[in-house]
């Protein structure tokens, strides 16, 4: 038998200052040709698994390193990073840390040219990896000007061209929408079979998992906890359930049946396969709640947007938002979701139409007024951090209003409280992992008591216990009488929160419907690339006219209802 491509025994790290093992014990074997998923929660280790593969952890980072790690052979601490960097491809969560150069061709050509590669060889490999991810034509385009889904791509062919042994990717399509994580994943899938190409993949996405991935590596607290084939790791519903996971809706759906089948679906066609043996009494959706009729708290009004460059962001938008609303809006990055919700807080002005807030033209807010009926948390939240400590970025738009001091103490703490963050309240914002930097957006926004809460991609870098305390978080304020906008691409999170659906595509509004009835319209979804959950797909095919949801109504609907003779 060949010697595996990656050898880890009893590998252990601590990083610097800290006083805890980030990896603990670690033995296990990689081999060539396989695609490996890596899952956790965040903080079980993930990210420095991945720096492990490549030496950058412990060179770069320091700290004490126990035990050994082979990659093709070469030992990861005795190895340079530069040699070692030709060997593993590495790419990262956010494909903007990546990308420096001013075209396509430069930025694959970057690495090739510090290898000394000769220059008939660099145009050869350009070539082939911008045919390998998809992005031929683009070599001139500005890196800057691609999509999100384009732009990790990109940094998936600047990795492949220096020919490496071992892909690996940390959280590679988080930042993504549907249609560019879609893109990725085939790319991946493709390298992976197609090429022969060894794929190390840490996300939280356990739907593409399932039907990628060879085998899964599940680490939490440092440690391999388990590992298997997606069907035998997310089949272990209670296990993911302990480490704060979560299974692909299809195998939550067939493990709260009374009557299990012989083995619990893993993909979707699976899923689809086994509701053939099974009966189904269905119940027809309840009808969406109604609010008391009120005057709407944001009004826009025939809303153009045409960026200085000429680019038409938004046509034609007619919407109005009701006190105590729960809304959701929903497309394809380039929708226009992100260019409306800043028309709200005036952070960009109608070129034609009119936005009211509580009745008055935005144009006669200022921006700061504003702010203190309507919060905002960017999806990035590293463009709103600026302050030196979690306690004074809370604290800060208090201050510049000019509370009062004892105001600005009470209102401070409640909101740290209110997130979790009391611990490190006097620890840098951007030393704190990206899930823990939202929060602290998060906590300042509450702090100013707005009545509107807009979340711009709230769960990005969440695991889904982070991503389900920030939307529990968002149904308390609800509860309270908040209108509540959220921007998601993660529909499965939705249901139980959302009351509304908007769903935007190419700068217009493509539908306006109740939660149950948009996450049906599968071709309204379809027009701006959004996939709907698993669950919805499994419904259709199980009841179409009970508009379901959720991997608990649809095993309401199948209890007590196996076909005689199918086998367990």
């Amino acid at each position: 038998m060949t010697a595996p491509l990656v050898l880890l025994e009893r590998l252990s790290y601590q990083y610097p200052r800290s006083e805890t093992l980030a990896l603990h014990d670690i033995s296990l074997e990689i081999r060539q040709g396989e695609f490996v998923g890596l899952i956790g929660p965040t903080g079980a280790g993930k990210s420095t698994f991945c720096l492990a593969l490549n030496g950058i952890v412990p060179q770069f980072y320091g700290g004490r390193f126990f035990g050994r790690a082979l990659v093709v052979g070469l030992d990861t601490v005795e190895q340079p990073v530069s040699e070692l960097a030709s060997r593993v491809g590495m790419v990262f969560e956010d494909p903007e840390t990546q990308l420096t150069a001013t075209s396509v061709e430069n930025e694959i050509a970057f690495a090739l040219e510090n290898l000394s590669i000769p220059r008939a060889l660099i145009r050869e490999r350009i070539t082939r990896v911008l045919a390998i991810v998809g992005l031929e034509g683009l070599e001139h385009r500005h890196p800057h000007e691609l999509s999100g889904g384009q732009k990790q791509r990109l940094a998936i062919a600047a990795a492949l061209a220096v020919e490496p042994a071992l892909l690996v990717l940390d959280e590679a399509t988080s930042q993504l929408d549907p249609a560019g994580a879609a893109e990725v994943f085939r790319v991946l899938r493709a390298l992976n079979r197609e090429y022969g190409m060894t794929v190390v993949l840490a996300s939280h996405a356990a739907e593409e998992l399932a039907e990628h991935a060879d085998r899964l590596l599940l680490i939490d607290a440092g440690e391999l906890v388990a590992e298997g084939s997606p069907a035998e790791i997310y089949s272990q519903v209670a296990l993911l359930e302990a480490h704060q996971l979560r299974p692909p809706q299809v195998v939550k759906t067939f493990s709260l049946l009374p009557c299990l089948p012989s083995r619990l679906p893993t993909r979707l066609e699976e899923g689809l396969a086994t509701l053939s043996n099974y009966a189904a009494q269905c119940i027809p959706a309840a009808p969406p709640l109604q609010h008391t009729p009120a005057a709407p708290v944001i009004t826009v009004k025939g809303l153009h947007h045409r960026f200085t460059d000429g680019t038409l962001a938004l046509t034609g938008i007619d919407l109005a938002f009701y006190p105590g609303e729960y809304v959701l809006i929903v497309g394809q990055n380039g929708a226009g979701k992100t260019s409306l919700v800043k028309h709200l807080l005036r952070l960009l002005d109608p070129t034609q139409g009119q936005v009211f807030v509580l009745g008055r033209d935005t144009r006669e807010w200022t921006v700061g007024a504003l702010a203190r009926h309507i919060g905002y948390v960017a999806q990035n939240p590293d463009h709103q951090l600026f302050n030196a400590t979690v306690r004074q970025e809370v604290a800060f738009a208090l201050r510049q209003l000019r509370f009062p001091p004892r105001e600005i103490a009470s209102r401070t703490a409640e909101a740290l409280g209110l997130l979790g963050l009391e611990a490190v309240a006097d620890r840098h914002p951007l030393s704190l992992p990206k899930g823990d930097r939202a929060r602290v957006i998060i906590a300042a926004m509450l702090a100013l008591q707005p009545q509107v809460i807009i979340l711009d991609e709230p769960t990005t870098g969440q695991d889904y216990a982070g991503a389900r305390a920030i939307l529990d978080l968002s149904r308390a304020l609800h509860a309270q009488g908040k209108t509540i906008i959220v921007i998601t691409h993660q529909l499965y999170l939705m249901p139980g929160y959302a009351e509304r659906v908007i769903v935007m595509g190419k700068g217009r509004v493509l539908l306006d419907a109740p939660l149950r009835q948009a996450y049906h319209a599968l071709d309204v979804l379809g027009a701006t690339q959004l996939t709907p959950p698993q669950a919805v797909l499994l419904g259709q095919r199980l009841c179409p006219a009970a508009q379901l949801l959720t991997p608990e109504e649809i095993a309401r609907c199948l209890t007590d209802s196996r076909v005689p003779g199918d086998v367990l």
